[in-house]
């Protein structure tokens, strides 16, 4: 490893500053288009020793736990908050653009919808038994190291000032030296926590928890690996005016108003459609919506999801009517003569994509399709296949839900055009 001088010409697509080293492009995090920096370089990688001479991008970070000067640097739950917000929010949006252009889509892609601190309700934390308790944070990036934290400008004001909570919490559940996962939900009705641990809780440590979790009046429920050992009050969320109560530990959105955002981009495309099909469709975050107007058949692999979105039509009234399927679209994706009832589809696949599923959908009747991603590769994969099956692709808005890191959503709205 040798000190090397390294100008920084761009920002490479997750975060890191890249320039001419002596083995060709050289990654440096923390560093920014326009610096001039000294950086311990190995291979392809670097560390930034010094920043010599800042670039126009570069602006001081508001947190004091990010970058290699902080308080207790690194937390990894940020990857870019040394670049200024006009080169940042130009970067995210050419995330998408790059995409697409890899797959040779051109189309106007529309501004960024921007994040904005304090909007995170969904924090995955990582944690861990210390001698003093428990520690509570994120991972140093590109280690297994766990980087206490004070604060965190991304989560939501509620969680910021619970993190006290959420560390004793931690340190109960820690019954052992290993690291796990705590996933922190800011619902209407509390806060609902779910661990992810790889290791069991006895049944006097669960007593224990259970205990600590009745003491704080913020806690709504507690699971840990799945089981439920606390239940206060449902955790509410609103989608649309239809209250969901989502399994423990599932996937929703991360910010509620760029889940909002989102819904109202798919929802004003399949206006008109009299019947929907909502493809891999969560607890309902657009199912729900759209049955204000349409009937809508909601499919997702993971059969708790639905039953909560189920529970929640049927307590509702002045909905229409939302069927449900249980079906693992990744292998038995729905087939183009069964999407022949309905005039609109919403799509919105993990990060792997949904390729067989538009196969499928290219080869269907279906008249607007609204495509949702968070992985701009697997969409603009999506996309040429639709595309290539006779869509035409209307409008591309790039989201960004996940402030400061190199992780951008998307909403693509296609529509196929008359014979």
């Amino acid at each position: 490893m040798s000190a090397q001088r390294i100008e920084i010409s761009e920002l490479g697509a997750q975060g890191d500053g890249i320039g001419a080293g002596p083995h060709g492009a050289t990654f440096v995090r923390f560093s920014a288009p326009g610096d001039v920096i000294q950086a311990a370089v190995e291979g392809t990688r670097g560390t930034l020793l010094s920043v010599l001479e800042p670039g126009d991008a570069r602006t001081l970070p508001p947190c004091p736990h990010f970058g290699p000067d902080g308080e207790n640097a690194a937390c990894g739950g940020c990857a870019v908050q040394h670049i200024g917000r006009d080169f940042y929010t130009a970067w995210k949006r050419d995330l998408v653009i790059s995409a697409l252009k890899a797959r040779g889509l051109e189309t106007e892609v529309a501004p960024l919808v921007e994040a904005h601190p304090g909007e995170r309700r969904r924090v995955v934390f990582a944690a861990r038994r210390s001698h003093n308790g428990g520690i509570l944070g994120f991972h140093r990036a590109g280690t297994h190291e766990i980087v206490d934290i004070a604060t965190c400008l991304i989560a939501t004001p509620r969680i910021v000032s619970a993190l006290a909570l959420l560390r004793a919490l931690a340190a109960q559940a820690a019954v052992s030296p290993k690291a796990f996962q705590m996933a922190v939900l800011d619902s209407q009705s509390g806060f609902d926590i779910a661990f992810d641990a790889p290791f069991k809780l006895a049944d006097t440590d669960r007593l224990r928890l259970v205990a600590a979790a009745r003491k704080a009046a913020s806690v709504a429920r507690i699971a840990f690996n799945g089981e439920v050992l606390v239940e206060k009050q449902p955790p509410q969320l609103d989608f649309g005016g239809v209250s969901v109560t989502p399994p423990p530990g599932s996937f929703v959105q991360a910010s509620a108003r760029a889940e909002t955002v989102m819904a109202d981009l798919v929802s004003a495309h399949l206006k008109k459609a009299k019947r929907v099909a909502d493809l891999y469709a969560g607890c309902g975050t657009f199912a729900a919506r759209l049955a204000c107007q349409q009937i809508v058949h909601a499919v997702e692999g993971f059969a708790p999801s639905l039953a909560a979105l189920d529970r929640a039509m049927r307590r509702v009234q002045g909905f229409k009517p939302v069927s449900t399927e249980a079906r693992d679209l990744a292998r038995r994706p729905m087939m183009a003569a069964e999407l022949k009832a309905y005039q609109g589809l919403v799509f919105d696949p993990p990060r792997a994509g949904a390729e067989r599923q538009a196969q499928e959908i290219a080869r269907s009747t279906v008249k607007r399709v609204a495509a949702v991603s968070c992985n701009p590769a697997t969409l603009a994969r999506d996309l040429r296949i639709l595309i290539d099956g006779g869509y035409r692709l209307m409008s591309v808005t790039p989201i960004d839900q996940f402030l400061w890191t190199p992780h951008v959503e998307a909403v693509a709205l296609l529509e196929r055009p008359k014979s």
